[in-house]
């Protein structure tokens, strides 16, 4: 590890001293003074975007600036709630909508609404959202906001409640575009309700509506989940003679992966080929959905292709994408690549995402390489890397593993320390086998310590229970403190914990 780290540290220092200098060190002109600072706008706008915490109300601001004899159109409303809508601020864009709407003095349009409607889902819920859909003061606001809250039905799996909105978009005449047809399919897909697609294109066609790529997509991975793949082919070559649509990637990996679940390989790997042709060369769209297939596939050759395809591609690769190719290297079973990959993640990141590490310290402890795996989470501690629940709980199961007891203890504890900013939990048979590792070492005062926190976390079970029982039999120790555990926890006892039971209470 240390080989193959140390090299891209020299670089990186080098690269970096190179790079930046202290602010110190910048000369001016003689003559010339430096910048002055500018002086910071006090403006609407400023002010709402300066909430950064969610808790604070955009009414308040809002009203304040009123109250100050400032004048605020509706343009400008609009313009500063959807820049909190970009920063995913939802909260404080509802309420500037909420102040529009309450206010005569602003004529609130449908759109307005229709954006209301979808802030109210997403701050609030869908129950919330149906109300205000409900009392629109008319039928134009309403039929703005049909698609939204169709859509809403459509994330939950509501599919009675979607089916009679779409009946009512029908009698109001706005099913006139592919969308709501396919906000439909997509319903029917995600809650395996396949056979009924091809009657949404059947209604698609009576009612002339044009199929888009989308709509085809969506048509062919049904049949291919209901009716196998020369329904799935018939579906494509009808997509092939529509002049109106243009086949891209995005078909042909749907017809790949369709292939895929046949088990017909050769056709799916054919398939894949033919949708690298149609990837753009000026952004990284559908590549790395690409690498997956391949990686599906186990064509190393394919993702390795793509991968050097995606880095000529202008722009900078993000986590995610290092992430997504790293998780491919490591499922073919190629780690030499997958530490190439770190590598040049390491050279060119701004900030550590320590998240991109986890993933090689996972197959490194998974294959029992536990010395790689200590000392890249020594060298990501070194470049900066700030480790998170996921790092604690690979270097505690690689531990456990290894039967290298005392780390699994410490990296346990570091990874409760973080559970108040997570749901995360250590698995059942982490937490059972740090307990039996006290009870073999006869480590009384610690397991009853270690009962304690698990308790508190809601971690305590059966197993870890009978622990600690053992060691109370075998010291001829009182049971019945933890008898009075196990019942406030609603633990159901087995007959061996009951005669560990009885042994230790008599």
């Amino acid at each position: 590890m240390h080989s193959l780290f140390h090299n891209l540290r020299r670089i990186n220092a080098t690269y970096t001293a190179s790079r930046w200098r202290p602010i110190s060190s910048r000369s001016f002109p003689v003559g010339e003074s430096p910048p002055v600072e500018r002086r910071r706008v006090d403006d609407l706008k400023s002010r709402i975007l300066g909430l950064v915490f969610p808790r604070r109300s955009a009414t308040t601001v809002l009203q304040n600036w009123v109250d100050e004899d400032h004048k605020v159109s509706l343009f400008e409303l609009r313009r500063i709630s959807v820049l909190l809508m970009k920063l995913r601020r939802y909260k404080q864009a509802l309420e500037i909508f909420t102040w529009m709407e309450d206010r005569n003095g602003y004529k609130f349009s449908a759109a307005d609404h229709a954006i209301r409607l979808e802030l109210t889902i997403k701050v609030h819920n869908l129950r919330e959202g149906e109300e205000y859909f409900a009392n629109m003061p008319d039928t134009t606001s309403q039929k703005a906001a049909c698609l939204t809250l169709l859509h809403s039905y459509v994330k939950e799996k509501a599919s009675e409640k979607a089916e009679a909105l779409i009946v009512k978009m029908n009698s109001l005449g706005l099913a006139v575009s592919p969308h709501p047809f396919n906000e439909m399919m997509k319903l029917y897909m995600a809650t395996s309700q396949f056979k009924k697609v091809p009657t949404v294109i059947q209604q698609m066609k009576q009612s002339n509506i044009p199929l888009n790529v989308l709509s085809y997509n969506l048509w062919m991975g049904a049949c291919g989940e209901s009716l196998g793949v020369a329904s799935a082919q018939m579906v494509y070559k009808t997509m092939v003679k529509d002049k109106d649509v243009e086949l891209g990637w995005s078909t042909l990996s749907t017809l790949a992966t369709i292939y895929l679940k046949s088990g017909f390989l050769d056709k799916a790997n054919l398939a894949l080929q033919n949708a690298e042709r149609k990837l753009s060369t000026t952004n990284r769209l559908g590549y790395f959905f690409l690498i997956t297939l391949y990686t599906s596939l186990k064509n190393k050759d394919g993702v390795l292709r793509l991968w050097e395809a995606c880095k000529a591609v202008e722009g900078r690769l993000t986590c995610s994408n290092y992430m997504c190719i790293l998780l491919c290297f490591v499922k073919l079973g190629d780690i030499k690549e997958g530490e190439r990959v770190l590598m040049e993640y390491e050279y060119q990141c701004r900030k550590y995402d320590i998240r991109v590490s986890n993933i090689l310290l996972g197959a490194y402890m998974r294959n029992g390489f536990v010395e790689k795996a200590e000392a890249l989470h020594l060298h990501t501690l070194e470049r900066g890397g700030c480790p998170n629940y996921k790092t604690w709980e690979i270097l505690m199961e690689g531990w456990v593993r290894s039967q290298n007891m005392e780390k699994a203890i410490n990296a346990m504890k570091n990874s409760f320390a973080m559970l108040k900013h997570c749901d995360w939990r250590p698995s059942p048979s982490i937490v059972v086998a740090i307990a039996e590792f006290f009870e073999n070492g006869e480590n009384f005062e610690d397991a009853k310590r270690y009962l304690k926190v698990v308790r508190r976390l809601g971690l305590a079970s059966l197993p870890v229970y009978k622990s600690l029982l053992r060691m109370h039999a075998s010291a001829n120790q009182p049971s019945q403190e933890i008898f009075e555990m196990m019942k406030e926890d609603e633990i159901e006892i087995d007959d061996e914990t009951s005669e560990l039971l009885q042994t230790s209470i008599t």
